[in-house]
């Protein structure tokens, strides 16, 4: 049963379109950071990065390299989109974001980690199986069909991200408008739309429209009769989302997803009419079945748990940020914080320092910063390490206060801790950030 489930061949028409359309938004996202300025404002300009905590080996090349690093992304995108060494051009690209997103944490974004995952899934599926440059150099290559699996991991990824999602605004300040409240007030200004942005009805409806949105359109979808209404409410979701948060790419590549809830024989007619549609029930159990079976299974494990580690640590995800990354924790909270580092050279205590952070930090680390813990650990290493290179011994204790959805200043970080001797530990909950009153 499993392996009729799973090795069945069935038409591969909606994945060859997606994989042109993903390619072409690859090359999109790529080439929109270098002439939107963004990459010189993320890697170029600042002094140095963010990393991920143990991926500090990751340095931004120097000079305009990244730069070059974008355009070469760019290049790889348009090879994935024609098919051109398709799963080395996805892979490379894959590889070269992981590297981006490991490097810097102050422009984090979900959808930066889902387009990871992506590129290495679609490394292997057979997405240039037509319509592509390698059909075209090789035609033995040409299929019309995939085996079911594709389907299933395609789907299963996208179910998995949109759940949880929406289980992560089962949370006070997601219902009562509270956030969307927050959210919207910058936005008073936008044309058309703008002073509509501050209704209070218009909170309530954007809370519960989203989240019945992210809980229920993957089974709207996969249903016939709701199917049409689904992919309307997505097209004014994703759409909505594009104006009014300007989020890149992900409302188009969300957009691209459904076509796998279509008709195959719909997709085909529509984009690729001179393809003929493999209409077969043919089970083809590959010789790499079992290697399969094992990865299928590891990569669902892990993507159901790592979104709920959170839970497993001490006080409340929207104070602590501990388990916020790689969770699908979307668009959920607003917070801003107020920080002071101050150095204490251990040779001569009266010799303390209260550091200008504007001589250290870019305006986007500025803001980042404040509000999460693993960014000020790292600049009071930081710091400890350049005193320790001019020959002094410091303490770098930190004096914070944090405000989250609006909510008045409390204490954040502990004065009394000394946050240069402090070892960071990704598994327990960072004893030095105080407790919240979150409800």
């Amino acid at each position: 049963m499993l392996n009729k489930w799973l090795f069945t061949r069935i038409d591969n028409s909606a994945l060859i379109v997606f994989r042109i359309i993903f390619g072409a938004l690859l090359a999109i996202e790529a080439f929109g950071a270098i002439f939107t300025g963004w990459v010189r404002r993320t890697f170029i300009e600042p002094d140095f990065t963010f990393n991920f905590i143990g991926f500090e080996f990751l340095q931004p090349l120097p000079g305009n390299g990244m730069i070059w690093w974008y355009a070469v992304l760019g290049v790889l995108g348009i090879f994935v989109m024609l098919g051109f060494k398709y799963r080395w051009s996805v892979f490379f690209y894959g590889l070269l974001w992981a590297g981006v997103y490991l490097m810097q944490k102050s422009s984090y974004n979900n959808h930066y980690y889902l387009l990871m995952l992506l590129c290495f899934l679609m490394v292997l599926v057979p997405a240039h199986r037509y319509a592509s440059v390698d059909v075209w150099q090789d035609p033995q290559k040409k299929r019309h069909s995939m085996p079911r699996w594709v389907w299933l991991l395609i789907v299963g990824q996208m179910w998995i991200v949109y759940t949880y999602a929406a289980i992560a605004k089962l949370y006070p300040d997601w219902f009562n408008g509270n956030f969307i409240k927050v959210l919207m007030a910058p936005r008073e200004d936008y044309w058309l739309i703008g002073d509509f942005l501050q209704q209070e009805w218009v909170h309530y409806g954007i809370a519960y429209f989203g989240f019945f949105f992210d809980l229920l359109i993957i089974p709207l979808l996969l249903w016939k009769r709701t199917r049409i209404f689904a992919f309307l409410a997505a097209i004014f979701f994703h759409l909505f989302n594009s104006y009014v948060f300007h989020i890149g790419i992900f409302p188009y590549l969300a957009l691209a997803f459904t076509l796998f809830f279509f008709s195959s024989e719909k997709i085909n007619s529509l984009f690729l009419w001179k393809k003929p549609y493999y209409e077969k029930d043919e089970l083809e159990i590959p010789a790499y079945r079992k290697p399969l079976l094992v990865f299928l299974g590891i990569w669902f494990v892990v993507q159901l748990l790592l979104p709920v580690r959170h839970w497993f640590l001490q006080d409340d995800v929207l104070w602590t940020e501990e388990g916020h990354r790689l969770s699908w924790r979307m668009m959920l909270r607003s917070k801003s914080g107020i920080i002071r580092f101050k150095v204490v050279d251990k040779s001569n205590r009266q010799d303390t320092i209260i550091v200008d952070q504007k001589e250290y930090l870019s305006p986007k680390q500025l803001r980042a910063m404040p509000s999460k813990p693993d960014l000020i650990w790292q600049f009071a290493q930081r710091l400890e390490k350049e005193y320790a290179e001019q020959g002094r011994e410091v303490e770098v204790y930190v004096k914070s206060r944090l405000s989250v959805n609006g909510r008045p200043y409390q204490p954040f970080i502990d004065p009394s801790v000394d946050l240069a001797k402090v070892k960071w530990d990704h598994f327990r909950h960072a004893p030095w950030i105080l407790p919240s009153s979150i409800d």
